[in-house]
């Protein structure tokens, strides 16, 4: 999916929103456990409910990776139900990959070429040539972990290093990197108030904001020092929407979660 595209659902649906399928098979309804498949059951579930108030869905490759081969075939049945009827949709690997660069070549290839994902999450401590092999891949995207939402965030990325913090270095560094234009960022929504300085660097990239809800982030504090030209963000809000619910209707209590936020993304919008 382009860019271009991804801004065009946006707009139709007066939502930039994105939900985290982050699955915990100790958290779904007790009656999905007899499903032959459970995560995929309960995805399945959540992505038909919520779907047209969402622009993008983001798996936590963790939360499949735990449960083995089971749960990488869920992962693998989930990607390709959203490719096949959803198409329209934006989908994010959030697997945090980064190793030398054949390495990464491969893992690009695992998630852009045989799962089908739009885009993939990585870290960049490794530098440009563990992040280039994922932006070789045209009309693919690679989200390049910035400034994070946890408090050990502050251990590394907010230090001064030449008089500069390094979340800004490597944002600023990872602009000359090849195909650049291939890169997205994340930002944590209870960082809100650097969006500002990080703006003056890379103003119309889209940032992948998690930390709405749960976490704390205030969707408002993250548009008014985050909205680019484009829109620019994709809001991520994982378990505040999937676990809204736990009994039989609890897609339904996803799709009203999901409405809540979606509807104050429209007033934003609306009121651009």
């Amino acid at each position: 999916m382009t860019t271009e595209e991804l801004v065009v659902q946006i707009h139709k649906k007066k939502s930039f929103l994105c939900i985290g399928l982050d699955v915990d098979l100790d958290k779904i309804p007790n009656h999905l456990l007899g499903e032959e498949d459970p995560i995929f059951a309960f995805n399945k579930a959540i992505i038909d409910a919520t779907h047209h108030l969402a622009v993008a869905y983001k798996p936590n490759t963790a939360f499949y990776e735990a449960y083995g081969l089971k749960g990488w075939k869920s992962l693998e049945k989930t990607i390709h139900y959203l490719t096949k009827n959803y198409p329209e949709l934006f989908t994010i690997a959030d697997a945090k990959r980064g190793d030398i660069g054949n390495t990464s070549t491969m893992y690009a290839k695992a998630f852009f070429e045989d799962l089908g994902f739009d885009s993939v999450t990585t870290a960049p401590y490794m530098g440009k040539d563990s992040i280039e092999p994922f932006l070789k891949f045209e009309n693919k995207h690679t989200i390049l972990l910035a400034l994070t939402s946890n408090q050990g965030a502050f251990d590394f990325q907010t230090k001064m290093v030449d008089g500069k913090e390094l979340y800004k270095s490597v944002i600023e560094t990872s602009t000359q990197w090849a195909n650049a234009q291939n890169l997205m960022y994340v930002v944590g929504a209870t960082k809100a108030k650097y969006l500002a300085e990080i703006r003056k660097i890379v103003p119309t990239s889209f940032l992948l904001v998690p930390g709405v809800g749960a976490q704390g982030g205030s969707l408002s504090e993250v548009c008014k020092y985050g909205l680019s030209s484009n829109i620019g963000l994709l809001i991520n809000s994982s378990r505040g929407i999937i676990y809204a619910g736990k009994d039989e209707e609890f897609a339904q209590a996803s799709a009203t979660a999901a409405k809540e936020l979606q509807s104050q993304m429209e007033g934003i919008l609306n009121a651009l």
